[in-house]
């Protein structure tokens, strides 16, 4: 302890249950300060991930694909991950076919932007199915 005075220091208990105690001279404030710092450049290295939903319906059109199909490219390039589906209203869902057919389509089309993390599945009324970002090179 007088030690860590003479040089204006913390004496910090590394390990209390050790035979003696392990002890270190250090500047405390300043080692909190450097795990704070160390913690902030951590959460700012980690990449939060989003989900972009794009809905269809069983029956959607030509150019309302091509449009869809265009915002799912964009939202895979922006790296956020897509959640397509398709909605069944009332009793379009005897066209379920047409529906899973429309989602590997759409798969088929992003095949360079993305892979297909799960295969269309019917959940209730929707047919949904998940495309993640190809990681950059």
């Amino acid at each position: 302890m007088r030690m860590a005075e003479e040089q204006e220091l913390d004496l910090v208990e590394i390990s209390p249950n050790a035979e003696p105690p392990v002890c270190k001279i250090m500047d405390y404030k300043k080692f909190l300060y450097m795990q704070k710092k160390r913690e902030k450049e951590l959460k700012a290295k980690s990449t939060q991930i989003t989900v972009k939903e794009i809905r269809f319906g069983p029956q959607t059109d030509e150019h309302d694909y091509e449009f869809k199909r265009k915002n799912a490219e964009k939202f895979l390039k922006e790296g956020s991950k897509l959640k397509a589906f398709v909605f069944f209203k009332g009793r379009s869902i005897i066209y379920k076919d047409q529906g899973q057919i429309l989602l590997l389509r759409l798969a088929q089309d992003l095949e360079e932007f993305g892979k297909v993390e799960a295969l269309p599945v019917l959940e209730g009324k929707r047919m949904i199915m998940f495309i993640a970002p190809k990681k950059k090179k």
